[in-house]
């Protein structure tokens, strides 16, 4: 664990009856959270809509009557050979937006207590791969920030689940990136636990607001880290090589501790709406649909930059 001062939020403990979970190989579990995503995704109504139509482009459209006075350069003529009228090829007007996946897969999203239904890091998956299905359905392009272009297909779920699988592993990773390489006014959607000093949260996303990328933080939580239902003599053991934090009276420092993990999620939630980016709060012991529903309709600006669910 860090210094007393930023440790609080890590709550991974040496306690009877199986409370932590063991972390399972991710290519064991994710052919899971795949099947999972897509039954979320499938669920869901689409909550932000494509911005294609007829214009520029180098999609085919559709086909449309030619008009008295066009250029009859623009006529179709394999198409108006099969009718007797001329028709027209248009072109589809790309103004989908671009969203880039950043997912914590680092050893403290590997937490899960009695209160949560799965593996914060499993959870993370499902949001991720469930919202990218979505966009994707919806006409969006949809990458892993790091990892794979930006797509529009179909398979956009097993797309991106074979690229998380062939993720070399970073021991050092940072739930927020410091360098993203991407384009002005593209969306970046950060899925972690942020369980890190609020000085490099501050840092990181004044970097990212300043290179004019567009993002929302999602901050997933077990309930057991925000409600902290431990008594009696506890020794908490850190899951990123951090030192064991023995406890006489867990009940004790219970309303301390309550009070530091609630402010660092209001500071973290105050410092993304000063960029103007969003924030979703997400509880494992909720439906993952919530937290897609809530992500969408951010991305779609029907409702305001802060939600919790």
């Amino acid at each position: 664990m860090q210094a007393e001062a930023t440790r609080v939020p890590d709550l991974a403990s040496r306690l009877p009856a199986g409370l932590t979970q063991d972390a399972s190989k991710l290519s064991e579990i994710l052919p899971h959270l795949v099947i999972e995503a897509k039954k979320v995704s499938a669920q869901l109504t689409m909550g932000v809509h494509g911005r294609k139509r007829a214009g520029p482009g180098e999609e085919f459209w559709e086909f449309r009557p030619f008009t008295p006075g066009e250029s009859a350069s623009r006529v179709d003529w394999r198409r108006s050979a099969r009718d007797d009228r001329l028709y027209v090829r248009e072109r589809e007007w790309q103004s989908a937006s671009t969203h880039w996946l950043s997912i914590d897969l680092s050893a403290s999203m590997q937490f899960r207590s009695r209160l949560g239904n799965q593996p914060k890091r499993d959870r993370a998956l499902v949001l991720g791969l469930a919202l990218a299905d979505m966009l994707v359905h919806g006409g969006e392009r949809v990458g892993l920030l790091g990892a794979t272009n930006a797509m529009a297909a179909r398979g956009i779920i097993l797309r991106l689940a074979d690229a998380i699988l062939r993720l070399k592993p970073q021991p050092d990773a940072q739930p927020i990136p410091r360098d993203v390489r991407a384009r002005r006014q593209d969306h970046l959607v950060l899925i972690s636990d942020f369980i890190q000093p609020l000085d490099l949260i501050r840092e990181r996303l004044a970097r990212i607001a300043g290179s004019g990328y567009r993002s929302t933080l999602v901050l997933v939580r077990d309930p057991a880290e925000e409600v902290f239902p431990f008594s009696g003599e506890i020794e908490f053991e850190g899951m990123e090589a951090e030192a064991s934090w023995r406890v006489g009276e867990a009940s004790d420092i219970a309303a301390a501790y309550r009070a530091r993990i609630a402010a660092h999620g209001a500071e973290l939630r105050r410092i993304a709406l000063s960029h103007g980016f969003g924030f979703v709060r997400h509880h494992t012991d909720r439906p993952a649909s919530e937290a897609i529903l809530a992500i969408a309709a951010l991305i779609s600006g029907s409702v305001s930059s802060g939600a919790r669910v």
